[in-house]
Formats: structure tokens, C-alpha cells, sequence
């Protein structure tokens, strides 16, 4: 790839400057330390990938509601504030710039990982398919709580206590997880989302808690360091929309006042401008003016076309960027790429975490 191409050129986002457009999507890991606190072999990881436009990290729990999954690391409490600053301070030290994504499972939890055992919490009391990966093994989703009216703004004031550790903890800005069938897109979506108050209804209705998440993320940070995720096609924790057009269409409209860093979209198959991901991309790009990203399995030169094309600003890679530290120098270079190994994907120590070689450590002398 030439070096003058538009994924690898820089970038202004907001006050940060990018070093390319090529930015590390969120990705669960499991391999937090007690306490939810980011591991020692965290600040490794991270910093191994410094060279990312953006480094998007891992979802951080809000709050001890929050939590769905065993390991994965939170950004609420003194402990995990510091942890993850030793992780910001080693990605600095290398030139990179690094979000935090605040992350609320909803409904997408079990009582054995909620405080006293309680029922998780989501929009409407609807089970989601599926298990629960607990201490004691697998166990069936139980039928969540219904949030009441008056508790949705403690839920709004989680999301500002996670926003304000990050802060603390000197991140470059934050990304709000309102993607991939948690809290905030089961609000979202007309299949998990039944209520009959100002939460629910309309596309615009279900779409005021994460506006109201969005304003009280932006009160801390300021909305140009602050991204939303949005997945408006996954089907990813039993999700599921009578017409996702609208309910999107009507999400990206609610965000575009803010003068936000950027929206993501997790549009797998985006990069066909003709397919339901592509139009759905397009349909957003109209209705928010500001910093486009986009991810969905896209390699080097598709990521290019993309770009090429305006269809969208930046570019988010997962697995690829998991399995190579220097992905940026491989797209660089034409590079062959480190093939990613599922089986050490969530949990465990450094095999497939911090062991994938850098190109220049494989390449022959």
C-alpha cells in the first residue's frame, strides 16, 4: 500500500491528532485482575499497538450493574482508575492516543455476576436466548428487571461516574458502547424495548436514554472527545428491530447536535455500497455530519475504497489488529499478516495476547 494512501495518512479528531486513519476496535479479552482492574499484561497489549490512529480499549464496566462477563475489566472504583492509567501513560510514552469505552450489559448478565445476587437490570423485562458464563459454568439468561421511570437517571449518572474515572485515569476521550445488544441498544431496539413511557414508543423515544447518556458523557469530557458505537444490523444477543432504517436513522439524528468526536458502525458487508449495510451506512452518513467510522471486517484495500469513496472517515480493525501489534506498518509494507488464534481470544495470560510477533521480528534478515 503506498504510502500516501488515506488509511495511513493522519487525521484530525477533535484536539487529537491521528497518525493514520487505521483505529483499533473494542475488543472483550477477559483477562482483567481481581477487582475488575485492567491487568499488568494489559499495559503490554495496549502499548504493543500504540501505532493505531486510535486505540478504542476493551468495554469497561460503568458500574457493578454493569458487569456481564468474567475478566473483563471496569472504570468505576479508585483501583481500576489506576490500572488503566498505567495504560495510558505506556501508549503515550509510544505516541499513541487511547479512548475508553463505557459499557453497560443490561439484560446480557446473570444474577451469580450481579451485586447480592440480583436480577440484572434492561428497558423491558425480556429475556435474551442464550447463557451466562458464570463461576460455576454456563447458566441459562434469567428474565431481566424493568428499569423503573426514577431509576434511569442513577443508571445516566453511572455512565458520568465511568466517564469521570476515565478522565482521571487520562484517556484521549471515551466511546459509549451502544452497540451489540446491551443496555443502551436494548433501549434502542422495538424487540427489547416495550415500554410505554418517554423511553419507549417512537424511534425518537427509544432513543432518548442514549441521548441523555451522550449529554452526560459530553458534560464531562466535552462532545468532541467523546464517540458513540451503534450496531444497527447485528442480530448479536438475541437483537432484533421492526424497522432498524427508522430506529437508527432517528439515533444518528439525536447524536448530530452534539458535535461529537465520531459515530462507529459495526456494519460487517459495508463495504458493498448496494447491500442493507452499505445503504444503512449511507443512511446514517446523511443524518450525522460529523466523523464517520466504520468497521466490518474490511482489509487494506477495501478499507481504502471506502475512504476513497467518503462513505466514511476512519476505519476500525479487530481481530486483524489483535494478531498484529504493527498492523499499520504491514498495510505499509505489504506485509503478510499474523493469522489471529480464536481459542486464546477471552481469558488466559500472555499466548495470544501479548505474543504475536511484530513483522520485523518474522521477517528474514
Amino acid at each position: 500500500m503506498s504510502q500516501t494512501s488515506l488509511l495511513l495518512s493522519p487525521f484530525q479528531l477533535g484536539p487529537s491528532t491521528l497518525r493514520n486513519r487505521m483505529v483499533m476496535a473494542p475488543m472483550t479479552r477477559s483477562r482483567a485482575a481481581a477487582g475488575g482492574v485492567a491487568s499488568e499484561l494489559a499495559i503490554e497489549y495496549y502499548s504493543q499497538r500504540a501505532g493505531a490512529g486510535l486505540i478504542v480499549t476493551e468495554g469497561t464496566q460503568v458500574s457493578a450493574r454493569g458487569v456481564g462477563y468474567l475478566g473483563t475489566p471496569g472504570i468505576y472504583t479508585e483501583a481500576q482508575t489506576a490500572g488503566w492509567k498505567k495504560i495510558t501513560d505506556a501508549v503515550h510514552e509510544r505516541g499513541g492516543k487511547i479512548f475508553a469505552q463505557l459499557w453497560h450489559v443490561g439484560r446480557v448478565s446473570h444474577p451469580a455476576l450481579q451485586p447480592n445476587g440480583e436480577l440484572p437490570v434492561a428497558p423491558s423485562a425480556i429475556a435474551p436466548a442464550g447463557h451466562a458464563r458464570t463461576l460455576s459454568g454456563p447458566q441459562p439468561h434469567v428474565e431481566p428487571r424493568a428499569l423503573e421511570l426514577g431509576e434511569i437517571p442513577e443508571v445516566v449518572g453511572e455512565f458520568a461516574t465511568g466517564a469521570r474515572c476515565a478522565l482521571e485515569a487520562g484517556f484521549d476521550g471515551v466511546e459509549i458502547h451502544a452497540a451489540n445488544g446491551y443496555l443502551i441498544d436494548q433501549f434502542l431496539r422495538s424487540g427489547t424495548n416495550l415500554r410505554t413511557d418517554e423511553y419507549g414508543g417512537s424511534p425518537e423515544n427509544r432513543a432518548r436514554f442514549l441521548r441523555e447518556v451522550t449529554a452526560a458523557v459530553a458534560a464531562v469530557w466535552g462532545a468532541d472527545r467523546v464517540g458513540v458505537r451503534l450496531s444497527p444490523l447485528s442480530p448479536y444477543n438475541d437483537m432484533s428491530d421492526s424497522d432498524p432504517f427508522a430506529t437508527f436513522g432517528a439515533a444518528a439524528a439525536a447524536l448530530d447536535g452534539f458535535g461529537l468526536s465520531y459515530l462507529h458502525l459495526v456494519v460487517p458487508g459495508g463495504e458493498d455500497a448496494e447491500s442493507e449495510a452499505g445503504r444503512m451506512t449511507a443512511h446514517l452518513r446523511e443524518r450525522f455530519h460529523g466523523t464517520l467510522m466504520v468497521n466490518g471486517g474490511l482489509g487494506p484495500e477495501t478499507a481504502e475504497a471506502v475512504l476513497a469513496a467518503g462513505r466514511a472517515d476512519l476505519v476500525s480493525f479487530g481481530s486483524s489488529f489483535l494478531a498484529n501489534p504493527d498492523l499499520p506498518e504491514r498495510f505499509a509494507q505489504g506485509a503478510p499478516l499474523n493469522a489471529p488464534n480464536p481459542a486464546t481470544f477471552y481469558g488466559g495470560g500472555a499466548e495470544g495476547y501479548t505474543d504475536y510477533p511484530a513483522h520485523a521480528a518474522t521477517a528474514p534478515a
